[in-house]
């Protein structure tokens, strides 16, 4: 087959030159974002095929060792809010939960941050006095994350973590602790750590979970959810 014949059986497939362009290897790397719905050129044992980012992604997850911490979701910038959920729950993959928090303030000063667990998806969330316990066997509406954190001047805040231990084990209860939450104080400049350990007082697969301050909304700051993989 001549050159002129190869450029015209090209051309009529209706592929472009600067498609073409974009498989050479000495191609420069764009910045194009990857949304749903794209698709991905790969090599399927010798034959080339397009699949979607979705595909990959699921792939991508299914090599997720056991014990690796997984990003699943993130509050954004808080902003005076009532209350910030999270429902991405999937005991298929993950065995227990750590949600991070940086300089999450309240807008009401010296006040405490609970969690609210579900066991439908987030449409309800338990708010019982004493339906959870706090160290020491406290009576409580929820899981303690951090108490007395101010909001004035100077006071930023709390920054730390909170884990929750196999939530979807519905044959017992389920454990949460905050862990190394740290937090300044305004009066007299010192620095605190608190560590909190609570039990939700029901054997049920909690499948959401929601933070909320005792009195006043959630001023300010970021919640970030990561799941422990299973390895499954």
């Amino acid at each position: 087959m001549s050159r002129q014949e190869k450029l015209a059986a090209l051309a009529s497939t209706g592929i472009t030159k600067a498609e073409l362009d974009n498989i050479d290897g000495g191609t420069a790397r764009g910045t194009t974002a990857i949304a749903d719905g794209d698709g991905v050129l790969i090599n399927d044992a010798g034959t080339m095929r397009m699949t979607s980012v979705e595909t990959m992604a699921t792939y991508m997850g299914t090599k997720i060792t056991g014990g690796s911490l997984v990003y699943l979701a993130s509050s954004g910038a808080i902003s005076n809010a009532a209350t910030v959920s999270f429902t991405q729950f999937d005991a298929s993959k993950y065995d227990h939960y750590t949600f991070y928090f940086q300089h999450v303030i309240p807008a009401t000063d010296e006040t405490h941050l609970y969690a609210h667990v579900s066991t439908d998806g987030g449409s309800n969330y338990d708010t019982t006095n004493g339906n959870y316990h706090q160290q020491n066997t406290t009576d409580a509406t929820g899981l303690l994350v951090a108490e007395s954190i101010g909001s004035l001047a100077n006071e930023f805040g709390i920054c730390g973590y909170f884990e929750l231990f196999a939530p979807h084990n519905s044959s017992s209860y389920t454990m949460s602790s905050s862990g190394n939450i740290t937090y300044q104080t305004r009066t007299d400049g010192g620095v605190y750590q608190i560590t909190k350990s609570n039990i939700h007082l029901a054997a049920a697969d909690v499948d959401a979970i929601q933070f909320k301050m005792y009195s006043g909304n959630i001023e300010s700051g970021e919640i970030v959810m990561y799941g422990i993989a299973n390895g499954t």
